[in-house]
């Protein structure tokens, strides 16, 4: 279950930062779109990209958001990935996704998949 202050930001457009774990062990961090549905988090990549790999192979993350209203109070969510949603029901959360942050649907020139992700610990503020 989402805690409602960390639901909060992920409603927003505060960037995420998603570290994954490389297949020699050190991380990889990118900065990327989040966000909710239903009461997991959600974010879309290409198939193939770095992270998707690290993903599938690993599913264990680390999300980490200085929320725009209040950067000092940041989020940090540890968890994994349980689902890949593709096709149409993955378009719609992309969309959904897209156009919180940019007003319009995400272009269709490249082929993209949802990442579901179960929340393990989540922590609000320094701490």
């Amino acid at each position: 279950m989402l805690d409602p202050d960390v639901r909060r930001v992920l409603e927003g457009t505060s960037i995420a930062h998603l570290a994954t774990v490389l297949p020699d062990g050190t991380p990889h961090c990118v900065p990327l779109y989040v966000g909710v549905h239903d009461d997991r988090i959600v974010l879309f990549t290409g198939p193939g990209t770095r992270k998707a790999r690290n993903l599938r192979r690993d599913p264990r993350l680390a999300l980490s958001i200085a929320p725009a209203d209040n950067p000092f109070e940041p989020v940090v969510v540890r968890g994994r990935v349980v689902e890949w949603i593709e096709g149409d029901a993955g378009w719609e959360i992309i969309d959904q996704l897209a156009g919180k942050y940019t007003g319009t649907p995400y272009p269709r020139d490249e082929e993209r998949v949802v990442a579901v992700i179960e929340p393990e610990r989540q922590t609000v503020g320094i701490g």
